[in-house]
């Protein structure tokens, strides 16, 4: 397959990782004579480019070289920048598009009805027209979902998940997670002195909308209770409990970690603003609430601490970029072997190529029987001898 073109892009939020991934295709694929195109803001390149107009195409379409991605894998972020876009449920079209020429649908969310547009045949002439052969689409859940009705259309497309919430269906690590956790370890360990000195209860948040796996894993190496999105714990009992770990510690604090979507029973997550390409709002912050019920409940003093977008920057820890790289070499080997409709993963502690998940199934989840205590709120450490490091049950 000499002489192919080889587009690559990311999509959704930013995680540390995703310019190894970069680098690595591009350094693979140039090697061997290929050309990569970089396709920059994701999916938003693809729907907003625009032949006609110079700054358009300098805007969206970069050439990637081994000498323009030398540096990039030792910073975070993504050099080719990022947007949560839908080709395929597109709100808005940029204004050189004609609405008449694509598929329109009604949705409704909260009652609110709109007009989407899919504008999928757009995405297929221009990637025609930039002469891309294969596609390596690097995201969560969202990205790969359209990067599965991309395939369906019959252009071959390679992904590679990638997601602080590590909730990517078919894998068990996404690249992202590994330094998200380690941030948050190292930010609530260097609060606890503050909360410490005051005698208040530290309440953090981290993301995880649907899935409570980046809070699950930090009270796991921080000692820490939690409250994630799959469970709705009584508020009473969590109270109860931080209480109780308070006056057992000789500095008279305590601490717990909410994924963005905790929910404890009778309480339901407030959101806000416009929904996203995807129908995803923004959250009001759950720990705020979580601060005042403990505060009305008990008259502790609290410290609300909401660490969801510092986990996501910086540069990648040793394991994020160890698995970007293979995963990109995977990605690549999977495209010279002509093969597609696949996505990178690790599965049950082993390097392996699966399907891109279906959309439909929505993202992974917490495994309550087996990975959470349901008294104590805490994570499960026991029983864990034989298993992949993060695979939970046989």
């Amino acid at each position: 397959m000499a002489g192919k073109k080889i587009g690559i892009l990311t999509g959704g939020g930013d995680v540390p990782g995703l310019n190894a991934v970069i680098k690595s295709v591009v350094y693979r694929a140039t090697s061997d004579g290929h050309e990569v195109t970089g396709l920059r803001l994701g999916w938003k390149a693809l729907t907003d480019l625009n032949f006609d107009d110079q700054k358009s195409v300098q805007r969206f379409v970069l050439p990637l070289t081994r000498e323009n991605t030398r540096r990039i894998d030792r910073t975070g972020g993504t050099f080719l920048h990022t947007s949560r876009t839908n080709p395929s449920k597109m709100k808005k079209l940029p204004a050189f598009l004609n609405a008449e020429d694509f598929p329109q649908a009604q949705t409704t969310k909260d009652g609110v009805a709109s007009t989407t547009y899919d504008i999928t045949k757009r995405v297929l002439s221009n990637l025609e027209r930039l002469e891309i052969d294969n596609l390596v689409a690097i995201g969560g859940d969202d990205t790969l979902s359209y990067a599965a009705v991309l395939d369906k259309q019959g252009f071959p497309v390679i992904g590679i998940p990638k997601t602080m919430d590590n909730d990517v269906r078919n894998t068990e690590y996404c690249i992202g997670f590994a330094t998200a956790i380690t941030r948050a370890m190292d930010a609530i360990q260097r609060q606890r002195t503050t909360v410490g000195s005051h005698e208040r209860v530290g309440i953090f948040r981290v993301f995880g909308r649907d899935a409570g796996y980046t809070a699950l894993y930090t009270a796991y190496v921080t000692s820490l209770r939690c409250g994630i999105p799959e469970y709705q714990f009584s508020l009473d009992h969590m109270i109860d409990l931080l209480m109780t770990d308070k006056r057992n510690n000789p500095s008279n604090y305590a601490l717990v970690v909410l994924s963005e979507g905790a929910q404890w029973e009778g309480y339901k997550v407030k959101e806000y603003g416009e929904p996203d390409a995807f129908g995803h709002r923004k959250k009001f912050s759950v720990a705020e609430a979580f601060s005042d019920e403990v505060i009305a409940r008990t008259g502790a003093e609290t410290v609300v601490s909401d660490l969801t977008y510092d986990l996501r920057s910086g540069a990648p820890d040793f394991l994020d970029t160890m698995v970007a790289t293979t995963f990109a070499t995977m990605a690549y080997d999977a495209i010279t072997n002509h093969k597609h409709g696949l996505m990178a993963a690790i599965n049950e502690g082993k390097f392996s190529l699966v399907g891109i998940p279906d959309p439909k199934l929505g993202p992974r989840r917490v495994d309550l029987d087996h990975m959470f205590n349901k008294d104590r709120y805490r994570p499960t450490y026991s029983e864990k001898v034989g298993l992949p490091v993060f695979l939970t049950h046989p």
